[in-house]
């Protein structure tokens, strides 16, 4: 199951917005290496607003395993002030049909058949999410290999917008995801999930209504 938490709607799911900060922190600051803020063991940085979406994994005892954050391009995006030049192929949108996915990260410490298992509901839950929220692309910077061998076998239509370039060692590429519900039919099949996996802070007030 993967929680879809908003600053607006945190208090329904309890500690889980300051637990994907704290596995931010350990996969990018302690793993990564990467030089970006953090306070008290939790990664967080100017993207980080109430506009900001979280898909959160969390294990049997909370602790978040999987995470990665959605963002309006109507508001300040990390491609739009970061990384402007990754993108020739078209203009950066600013549109409400497209939000970019960053921070995604899968917590180390899991065996390789729970990653892949936690990494495969992200997939799925980027398309129900996009499908909740009327979104028709999902935009971000990639890992090459990422691209290949997690989206476009998984089922995606990628479209690339610029060149590669290396950053932090890796080959990278500025892309975006075609969200649809034969995109999502496709990811299910692929990881072996069997229908939705997202929850929405709505689902909850449901449960307790």
């Amino acid at each position: 199951m993967i929680d879809c938490v908003t600053l607006a709607t945190s208090h329904l799911f309890g500690d889980a917005l300051a637990a994907q900060h704290r596995l931010r922190y350990r996969v990018f600051i302690e793993r990564q290496q990467w030089d970006v803020p953090h306070w008290q063991q939790m990664e967080y940085d100017q993207y980080d607003t109430p506009a900001a979406s979280y898909l959160i994994y969390r294990d049997e005892q909370g602790e978040a395993r999987g995470v990665s954050r959605m963002s309006p391009t109507t508001r300040p995006y990390m491609l739009k002030d970061v990384w402007p030049d990754m993108v020739s192929a078209e203009d950066l949108p600013c549109s409400s049909l497209v939000w970019e996915g960053t921070r995604i990260g899968i917590d180390r410490d899991l065996s390789p058949a729970e990653r892949r298992r936690v990494l495969g509901e992200l997939v799925c839950a980027y398309a129900e999410f996009g499908l909740a929220h009327g979104v028709e692309w999902i935009i971000g910077v990639m890992p090459t290999l990422i691209i290949r061998s997690l989206f476009e076998r998984s089922g995606w239509h990628v479209e690339l917008l610029g060149e590669p370039r290396v950053l932090g060692g890796d080959k990278v590429r500025a892309g975006k995801l075609r969200v649809d519900q034969a995109t999502l039919e496709r990811a299910r099949t692929f990881f072996g999930i069997e229908g939705p996996i997202l929850r929405l802070g709505a689902d909850l007030m449901k449960e307790v209504a």
